[in-house]
């Protein structure tokens, strides 16, 4: 009987398991790799109304494969429209705040060094550093998610820190 439950994504309970199994998961993912600023969340949701809409094409065993690719080409398809859309204007910041301004200052310098030394490694060793430093991760749980092995994990992280470091002066991480 359990084997008919977990044939078909159709049915309310499959899908449940799924969507609690992955979406945690399929949220970071695409937090990681593409940034806050294009609402991770609603591409993971979107991706499982998706999976809903086409559960009848889709088999289980493909269901987190098809989910991670359809969040990943909506966020594709975002960043594209960005692009078109800050051709035409240009955002202004806001100008108020209550901090000091050299602490600003030193914030804003650090976190422009942090970004740019982030932009210059690898979407692997990116992807695989922030899922193990920032949320916790596992390398086990990584090498599972991205589908490499545990030792291609290991040394994507090292590899990232070592760069880190070399870029960022005082970088540390706990």
């Amino acid at each position: 009987m359990s084997k008919n439950l977990n044939s078909n994504i159709c049915e309310e309970l499959t899908f449940e398991r799924i969507y609690k199994k992955y979406a945690k998961d399929l949220h970071d993912f695409l937090y990681y790799k593409f940034g806050e600023q294009f609402n991770p969340n609603d591409k993971a949701q979107d991706a499982f109304m998706k999976l809903w809409d086409n559960c009848g094409k889709v088999p289980l065993d493909k269901a987190k494969s098809y989910l991670f690719t359809i969040a990943n080409n909506m966020m594709l398809n975002d960043i594209k429209h960005q692009k078109v859309v800050l051709r035409h204007q240009k955002i202004k910041p806001e100008n108020f705040t209550n901090e000091n301004p050299e602490f600003i200052l030193e914030k804003e310098q650090f976190l422009e060094r942090y970004q740019k030394a982030l932009e210059k490694l690898s979407e692997e060793q990116r992807v695989a550093f922030l899922m193990n430093k920032a949320e916790g991760k596992k390398h086990s749980e990584i090498a599972a998610i991205l589908g490499v092995t545990q030792k291609v994990v290991e040394y994507r992280i090292y590899t990232a820190f070592s760069f880190l470091k070399n870029e960022l002066e005082g970088f540390k991480i706990k």
